[in-house]
C-alpha cells in the first residue's frame, strides 16, 4: 500500500483547517531515536487504501509513504475523526525500524464457525477479544490470528493461550484471558 505525503511547516489551527479542506489529512509520522515528522498525507489515496483493507486489519498493514524527498514505511497507530461527519482529521503513523520492536493490535479471526458443536445445540458465538496486543520485531509482524471454534460446546472458551503464536511475537496480556466463548441463549 503506497500513499504520497508532502512536509507540513506549523501546527496552527487555521494551517490544518485549510489542508483538510484541500480535501488532504495532516499527520506525524514518529520514529523511535529519530526526529518526528509533520507530514500531509493524500486524502482521496488515504480513502482508497481504507475501501481496500479487510475490517480490523489497519493497525497490521504496512503501507509506504514517499514524497518530498521522504520515504517511510510504517504503522497506522492511531486515527482522529470529527465527530459528526466521521471524516478522519489527523494520523499518527509510526515508522518501522529493524532492529526496534513494536507493540501493535492485531485482529483474532474465528474459523470453523459452521461447524461449531455449541452453536449447533443452540449457543452463539461472543468474541470477547477482537485484537491481541503483542510485541515483536517488524520482520515478525503477524497479519492476524486465528482461533478454531469448531470443538467449542456450550459454555466452553478458548483464551490466549489457546492462540499460536509465532516465534518472535509476544502477548502483552495475560494468559488466560478469555478470547472467545460459546454463550447460552
Amino acid at each position: 500500500m503506497k500513499l504520497s505525503l508532502s512536509k507540513r511547516k506549523g501546527e496552527t489551527k487555521s494551517e490544518m483547517n485549510l489542508i483538510r479542506h484541500r480535501g488532504n489529512i495532516p499527520a506525524v509520522v514518529y520514529s523511535k531515536g529519530k526526529e518526528n515528522h509533520l507530514v500531509t498525507i493524500n486524502g482521496i489515496e488515504f480513502d482508497s487504501l481504507l475501501r481496500t483493507i479487510q475490517k480490523g486489519s489497519l493497525p497490521t498493514t504496512i503501507i509506504e509513504l514517499e514524497g518530498d524527498g521522504l520515504y517511510f514505511k510504517g504503522i497506522i497507530k492511531e486515527i482522529q475523526y470529527e465527530p459528526t461527519t466521521y471524516k478522519v482529521i489527523h494520523l499518527d503513523i509510526l515508522e518501522l525500524q529493524h532492529e526496534v520492536p513494536i507493540t501493535l493490535n492485531v485482529p483474532i479471526r474465528c474459523t470453523g464457525v459452521a461447524d461449531c458443536q455449541g452453536i449447533k445445540l443452540g449457543g452463539f458465538l461472543r468474541q470477547v477479544v477482537r485484537h491481541l496486543k503483542v510485541k515483536c520485531m517488524p520482520k515478525d509482524m503477524p497479519k492476524e490470528f486465528f482461533v478454531d471454534i469448531r470443538d467449542l460446546g456450550i459454555k466452553q472458551t478458548k483464551r490466549v493461550k489457546d492462540i499460536a503464536l509465532p516465534a518472535g511475537v509476544a502477548p502483552q496480556v495475560a494468559q488466560n484471558e478469555v478470547v472467545v466463548v460459546i454463550a447460552k441463549r
